[in-house]
């Protein structure tokens, strides 16, 4: 006799999983999930979904069925979350529904853009080379944004920690330090009468400096929500003085991935480009991208709209027009996506070299101006006795 816990989406399947193991049932009990929700615990993450395809291409291109495919990837997937979600989209595919189908019903896990290629393999009958070359683009997107955040983080906890350490400073070292000055009742520089004012502010009204914070953390979160909002702020974006080209290069690239894969997948041009708007995600490019859409449909070339945006380099709009003379689009736009994807990893890498000294720079500013507003002043008032 053997008893356990077996996790699944109903007594069918559970009583399927039993009996693939070579189990007889006596008896099965159902017990509730706890009422407490852990999901957002067990987030689906990108990488998740990276290695489902790549396990789920190897399954389909052994021949084994898809439905059993997907019941192997249930118990070789850690997340329980996806798990559950692989469990479902199982029971749906065995009860007659296309793969592509059962997987757009979960928009928040699989994009427009994995079910569009997904869909395309299950029409041409490729569907585990389509798995296969979609898993090595998500990859490689996915290490293209790990080398981005990756530095971020350093300049990013850096500029918190001297925040946090200025707020502590003037809300409790710079009083003790300035009582002395305000004391005596001489005259002080403009810099420190500013510094002992705004140190006072801070110490007496800090639960008001606070609900400001959140009204415009929350304020500037609805307003980025509006579409106009959104378009300003995707357009400030590309107009940042140093970050604003990587940006560019970033929604470059994404674009020419994304449609490369969706081409090779079989995705016509028109749909692709509908498609991949969603995946570049900043109003600029997707107001580019639905003009470029419409002169295709009116039968144009994919490079006409494009000649004319100061956000699209030259050199991206000649090749592109190449490729359509030459019918290599996805021979083109792999070339362009490998060009910039490796001038992305050498910006990040220059502007991690670059953020230091600009941090070392902003100390010193801090600490130049600690000094002159208050340890000049004290110099002053102990060598004038």
């Amino acid at each position: 006799m053997q008893s356990g816990m077996v996790e699944a989406n109903n007594r069918d399947y559970v009583e399927e999983i039993l009996r693939e193991k070579g189990l007889s049932i006596v008896a099965i009990t159902e017990k509730s999930a706890s009422r407490l929700n852990l999901d957002f615990l067990n987030r689906i993450k990108i990488k998740d979904i990276v290695i489902f395809s790549r396990q789920f291409s190897v399954l389909v291109s052994a021949n084994v069925a898809m439905v059993q495919s997907l019941k192997i990837l249930v118990d070789q997937t850690n997340n329980p979350t996806f798990k559950t979600v692989i469990s479902k989209i199982a029971d749906e595919v065995d009860a007659g529904s296309p793969l592509s189908e059962a997987l757009g019903k979960r928009p928040k896990i699989f994009s427009n853009f994995y079910v569009s290629v997904v869909r395309s393999g299950e029409t041409s009958g490729r569907l585990d080379e389509v798995l296969s070359y979609l898993a090595d683009e998500m990859e490689k997107d996915y290490d293209m944004m790990s080398k981005v955040k990756g530095a971020m983080i350093y300049p990013a906890f850096v500029l918190l920690s001297l925040g946090v350490v200025g707020v502590v400073m003037m809300i409790f070292v710079v009083p003790k330090l300035t009582a002395i000055l305000t004391e005596t009742g001489v005259q002080l520089p403009l810099t420190t009468r500013i510094l002992i004012g705004t140190s006072s502010f801070m110490s007496n009204f800090w639960w008001l400096i606070i609900i400001i914070g959140v009204a415009l953390f929350f304020g500037l979160r609805f307003y980025i929500s509006r579409p106009r909002g959104r378009k300003q702020f995707d357009f400030l974006k590309l107009k940042l003085p140093i970050f604003g080209r990587l940006f560019q290069l970033i929604y470059l690239v994404r674009f020419t991935r994304s449609m490369n894969t969706l081409i090779v997948g079989g995705v016509t041009i028109a749909h692709g480009l509908e498609v991949a708007s969603e995946v570049v995600s900043n109003e600029i490019y997707q107001e580019l991208i639905k003009k470029t859409i419409k002169e295709v449909e009116d039968g144009n070339s994919i490079s006409s709209v494009f000649m004319d945006s100061k956000v699209i380099p030259k050199m991206v709009s000649q090749m592109l027009n190449i490729g359509e003379k030459t019918g290599k689009m996805d021979v083109i736009l792999a070339r362009i996506t490998d060009f910039y994807g490796r001038e992305i990893s050498t910006m990040v890498a220059n502007l991690m070299t670059l953020m230091e000294p600009i941090i070392m720079i902003m100390m010193g500013v801090a600490v130049g101006i600690m000094v002159a507003a208050i340890i000049l002043p004290m110099y002053n008032l102990a060598t004038s006795f």
